[in-house]
């Protein structure tokens, strides 16, 4: 305001105007002093810790999974796909079936997503590196980060079986035996793919030094980094209470967590190490024993809060309706089949490595609806990939044929999608080709 104009004011009116601009001192300063940190505005409400289901919340949408390998993180996957296919949510998705793993993620990476458009995805949940400050330009404020470890040990004897033709420390062993024994002998952590021989969820959550030798100043940092980053950490080996404590978290029904192990190895593909072999294998992956020591702490200090006679209430629950729908849905008794034995294409799972991934068959003859939501139960993860691909991105004047020139449905990965124009938008040429070829990620357990 000028200085003629106050000047011609009469008192009163200087007098309101004078007020009217304390009071909004008083507010900017108030909203300053009693700002939430960005991580408190993301956390959302707490874990409930009473009742015996989640009534006083309301579903969370905008979740981030990151979806670490080899730690049954693909039946999360299917559990998220199916969540959001349901409700037509958005996904982040890839161009290819990776979000440009192993390089730290990058928003262009997102198919879809245009530079400084504001645009954001209901869910994120594919292979990727983590890096925070991408994720942040691609996944709303509110949105719940969680992810899941694994004993690194039983880790690395999965990541071995299922990398050994293309990671050279594996490579050049002769079994898992040799490998343990000497590892220094075969790993070189310049090569290519050399990250699946060490310290693999380290790598997988964006934390350096994964590469070379444990130090405690670096182990804390790292384990500070991922608790400020995400809200919940799962155990692959209490996958059952990680369920529950997720379900409680996201407020989601019962429904929408159970689910089947999906990508799981025949029996007959895993070696059995003796407690040295255990021992030593988590001494060369330290840094992911400190890692996974630190959360399966406070992983149970959650079942503590949640109350352990609750947890083995809604265990039984959730294990009696998992036998509900295995009765309904699936053939053989709802066991696993190799994936050579099953005929229809849409349930092949993708094989890699020497591992034998297994997969499952439907009983014949199941109505039209039941036979739909037990499909998407069951569907491989690049299966169920391609058919949210094609229903988030459809392509007119395709002859029938979905996103990509795959037949609408669910594609079969060994088709090849061809890199279209939404690729060469987000990412580059030589980008876009290594994204496309990296199906061979760890999509078992």
């Amino acid at each position: 305001m000028s200085r003629l104009v106050w000047c011609r004011l009469p008192v009163l009116g200087k007098a309101v105007l004078l007020f009217v601009g304390i009071g909004f001192a008083v507010q900017i300063l108030g909203v300053i002093f009693n700002k939430k940190s960005p991580a408190l505005e993301r956390a959302g409400p707490p874990l409930p810790v009473s009742g015996d289901a989640p009534t006083s919340c309301s579903p969370r949408t905008q979740v981030m999974f990151l979806k670490t390998h080899k730690t049954a993180s693909s039946t999360l996957l299917n559990m998220l796909y199916r969540f959001g296919d349901a409700r037509n949510l958005s996904f982040a998705l890839p161009v290819g079936y990776q979000l440009g793993y192993p390089r730290p993620f990058h928003a262009r990476y997102v198919k879809g997503y245009r530079n400084c458009s504001g645009q954001t995805f209901s869910i994120m949940c594919n292979h990727m590196r983590f890096y925070q400050p991408e994720v942040q330009k691609i996944m709303p404020r509110d949105t719940f980060y969680f992810s899941i470890l694994r004993d690194p040990a039983s880790l690395a004897e999965s990541a071995y079986s299922y990398y050994k033709n293309s990671c050279p420390a594996f490579q050049g062993s002769r079994a898992i035996d040799d490998f343990i024994a000497d590892p220094w002998r075969y790993y070189l952590p310049r090569l290519p793919n050399s990250h699946y021989a060490r310290n693999l969820m380290w790598f997988d959550f964006g934390l350096e030094g994964h590469g070379g030798e444990f130090s405690l100043p670096l182990a804390r940092t790292g384990v500070a980094t991922v608790e400020r980053s995400f809200h919940l950490l799962l155990l692959a080996e209490h996958f059952d209470e990680s369920l529950v404590l997720l379900r409680h978290a996201l407020c989601w029904t019962l429904d929408d967590v159970v689910s089947f192990p999906l990508n799981s190895r025949s029996g007959e593909a895993k070696a059995r190490l003796s407690p040295d072999q255990l021992r030593r294998l988590r001494e060369w992956n330290a840094l992911d024993w400190f890692l996974y020591s630190s959360f399966n702490q406070t992983f149970w200090e959650r079942v503590e809060a949640f109350g352990r006679d609750r947890m083995a209430r809604e265990l039984e629950e959730l294990r009696e309706r998992r036998r509900e729908l295995q009765g309904l849905c699936l053939s053989q008794g709802g066991i696993p089949v190799e994936g050579r034995k099953i005929r229809d294409r849409e349930l092949q799972p993708f094989q890699y490595g020497q591992a034998k991934i297994m997969g499952y068959m439907l009983h014949p003859g199941l109505d039209a609806s039941t036979r739909e939501t037990c499909l998407r139960m069951v569907i491989p993860e690049l299966q169920y990939k391609d058919l949210l691909d094609a229903k988030q991105f459809p392509k007119r004047d395709t002859g029938g044929r979905g996103a990509g020139g795959e037949q609408q449905g669910l594609a079969h990965p060994g088709t090849g999608r061809e890199v279209g124009t939404d690729t060469q938008e987000t990412m580059g040429k030589g980008e876009a080709d290594s994204e496309r070829n990296a199906t061979l990620t760890g999509l078992a357990r």
